[in-house]
């Protein structure tokens, strides 16, 4: 049962809670130039390097030690980086703020994390014909004990900039109490909105989807504003016809909309 008191453990808290999401970016790339230099771009913005020193800075927010790094680059493109940490030594576990809230922003401050592991993979892709091109990095963050992965929510978001974001948080297994009484969550949640900061939710719209007898809970976000020339790629408005505008936006609108409902809808572009 969820509770905000300090629960007496039998042993140690054996928890895992797991929160995954995927981040969209989308933009137009007119010419097979143009999508080839997106894709450069992306690969060379989010390549395993800087997915590791995002990562590391990550672990560095929560508190954690970095035990082990692997990192790849692909071909022809795409990144995935998966890092094994273990928790701080704790001295005075009375003075570990285990509230769950909105987390750490970037250059904020720490929280000890129990072990874990957070790992990214990287999705770089264009449309063939009508000059889509979405990027998408999947993040998993997985702890075992009393710190939720939820911490590292608002920095991730911030750090990579996004259209949609989808996101997963589920408590999975038990803990036993000193009277032997199984705790299968050990904090109050109702949705993954309650960690997100005030200026990330005011940018979003958000839906939930949340299964709560089985502690599991889903939010998806999708940007409001949409300023068409932040979507094109090599290219400005200036540059394009009145009419070219128009099916552009369609497009942009059509890919986001499909990928925040999560179904194929039909052609939106002007005939």
């Amino acid at each position: 049962m969820p509770t905000n008191r300090k629960i007496k453990l039998q042993g140690f808290n054996n928890l895992t809670k797991s929160l995954s999401f995927c981040i969209y970016d989308v933009c137009y790339a007119k010419t097979a130039e143009q999508k080839a230099e997106y894709i450069e771009y992306i690969d060379e913005q989010y390549n395993a390097d800087r997915l590791t020193e995002i990562l590391t800075e990550a672990c560095e927010i929560i508190g954690a030690n970095v035990l082990n790094v692997a990192r790849q680059d692909y071909e022809p493109q795409g990144a995935s980086v998966t890092i094994l940490v273990a928790e701080e030594p704790v001295k005075d576990s009375d003075n570990v703020d285990t509230t769950e809230k909105p987390g750490p922003l970037p250059d904020s401050v720490v929280a000890h994390l129990d072990k874990s592991h957070i790992c990214v993979h990287t999705y770089p892709e264009a449309h063939p014909d009508h000059g889509i091109c979405t990027f998408r990095a999947d993040i998993e963050v997985s702890t075992c004990g009393i710190i939720s992965p939820l911490k590292a929510l608002n920095y991730l978001i911030h750090k990579l900039e996004s259209d949609i974001v989808t996101m997963d948080y589920r408590v999975r297994g038990f803990t036993r109490d000193v009277h032997g009484v199984k705790h299968y969550i050990d904090h109050d949640i109702n949705s993954i909105q309650n960690f997100i900061s005030q200026d990330i939710r005011d940018q979003y719209q958000m839906v939930d989807v949340n299964v709560y007898q089985e502690n599991i809970f889903h939010t998806k976000m999708l940007l409001n504003d949409f300023n068409l020339d932040t979507y094109l790629f090599g290219t400005t408005t200036a540059d394009l016809t009145g009419r070219e505008v128009t099916e552009i936006t369609d497009r942009l609108y059509k890919e986001m909309n499909e990928i925040f409902y999560g179904r194929n809808m039909p052609d939106m572009s002007t005939k």
